[in-house]
């Protein structure tokens, strides 16, 4: 499963992609919405794991622009 990990706390987003890639998946991480809406639209996720509160634009406007 490809997954998109879109948050701004690196220690954290470090953890679950590490997580993720131990137990078999391909995880990519985005900084904050602006960097994690791009990387969605030009790459096929099966899962995005977006954080509400981000930098350049919030979780809920990401998810909401990709609906």
């Amino acid at each position: 499963m490809r997954l998109l990990i879109i948050e701004d706390d690196l220690e954290a987003a470090s953890y679950m992609q590490k997580g993720l890639t131990e137990a078999g998946h391909l995880a990519d991480h985005a900084p904050d919405g602006e960097t994690g809406l791009e990387m969605a639209r030009t790459a096929d996720y099966d899962v995005l794991i977006v954080d509400r509160m981000l930098p350049r634009r919030d979780g809920l406007s990401v998810i909401a622009t990709l609906r």
